[in-house]
């Protein structure tokens, strides 16, 4: 930190304490060159997280979509909405902890069903047959046939 006083770059923090709202710390430092103290502020920067819709076009990651969405395959199905809730924070974990701060609507949609396939079964076919858009039901009964294989 820059001393404001003499420019000199080493500085020591003499206190450290978080301001009311909580997403800033105030710090006391003394420039280790003047000796004189200043106070500085540091707050946590986020980035949102772009999701790129399969139309190329661009729009801020957003929670609800991802739970609804997920909800709507799980409805009358028996999935506790705590276990719907962690899956989502799991999938949020996986997106906010890649390096890309863009994820394609497909990477999450690929995410959700290898989540939904391990939680239901019925869940994770709801969800693929909108995901996938199967235009037939030959491709519908080809999806089946891979889950079936996978449990054998």
């Amino acid at each position: 930190m820059r001393c404001l006083y003499c420019g000199n770059t080493d500085s020591k923090v003499i206190d450290s304490r978080s301001n009311d709202d909580c997403d800033t710390i105030r710090r006391r430092r003394e420039c280790l060159k003047c000796g004189r103290r200043f106070t500085t502020y540091e707050k946590i920067e986020s980035i949102p997280i772009i999701v790129i819709k399969k139309d190329k076009s661009r729009q801020t990651y957003d929670r609800e979509k991802l739970l609804n969405g997920i909800l709507r395959a799980c409805e009358k199905r028996p999935v506790a909405i705590k276990e719907i809730e962690n899956m989502v924070d799991e999938i949020e974990g996986i997106i906010y902890n890649s390096i890309d701060r863009e994820i394609s609507s497909s990477q999450i949609g690929e995410i959700v069903m290898e989540k939904l396939q391990s939680v239901d079964e019925v869940a994770y076919v709801r969800f693929a047959s909108v995901y996938r858009q199967f235009k037939d039901i030959n491709s519908f009964m080809n999806e089946l046939s891979k889950m079936i294989e996978k449990n054998i």
